[in-house]
């Protein structure tokens, strides 16, 4: 039985240009709809929740909204849930970049990439990912080792480190690139930005929609 292009409500907190994903997931089927009302997350079939810049301007936006609790509960719901590079950082419980609380959905911190001889931070292109969930769909048809684009100076570092779904190494260090916990998806890479790879993504999880649906389906 075929299903409807699924309804995705991309959150708007003036935290980044939304046009990209948007036209990356419309690409692939979905019907978005940029919007910071709580009402319309409930009635969407899944949330995007984007993101570019620092952390406690992000978590004051969205309080002015009054979008926290809404957002805890949509994830809480089972509805599918992608985050976007800030929109992965502050799923945690805060940042060694300000001192503002994170959404706490995800347990543990964001943490500042340390110097070190031979690298650059903020970490800026591209690096492959290593799957640790490799059968998760967010990574259907694409390579075993798929190239993202990154832009970021801090990474999640979850308490469970079974919610990575990703890490990527940067110099001597290896840090979570990507989190999947149940509905729950997150990348600290801009899929809107990385080619192929990227697209493909959000195809990815445009179809996992349409399957969460189907499931639904009376």
């Amino acid at each position: 039985m075929a299903t409807r292009s699924p309804q995705i409500a991309v959150i708007d907190y003036d935290m980044g240009n939304l046009h990209s994903a948007c036209k990356g997931l419309e690409r692939a089927g979905a019907i978005t709809h940029v919007t910071d009302s709580a009402q319309d997350l409930f009635a969407a079939d899944a949330v995007v929740l984007p993101g570019v810049g620092a952390f406690d301007p992000a978590m004051r936006h969205l309080r002015s909204r009054d979008l926290i609790q809404p957002i805890r509960d949509v994830v809480a719901s089972g509805k599918p849930f992608l985050g976007i590079c800030l929109g992965l950082q502050i799923l945690l419980e805060g940042s060694e970049e300000g001192s503002e609380a994170g959404l706490g959905i995800v347990k543990g911190m964001v943490r500042h990439f340390r110097y070190e001889p031979g690298i650059t931070v903020p970490h800026m292109g591209w690096n492959q990912l290593d799957l640790t969930q490799p059968q998760h769909p967010l990574w259907q048809d694409l390579p075993h080792r798929p190239w993202m684009y990154f832009v970021h100076s801090y990474y999640a570092d979850p308490t469970d480190a079974r919610v990575t779904a990703a890490s990527i190494t940067h110099g001597s260090q290896t840090v979570t690139a990507a989190i999947a916990q149940d509905n729950l998806m997150a990348v600290q890479f801009h899929p809107e930005k990385s080619s192929t790879s990227g697209l493909q993504l959000l195809a990815n999880f445009v179809a996992h929609v349409n399957s969460q649906q189907l499931v639904s389906l009376p």
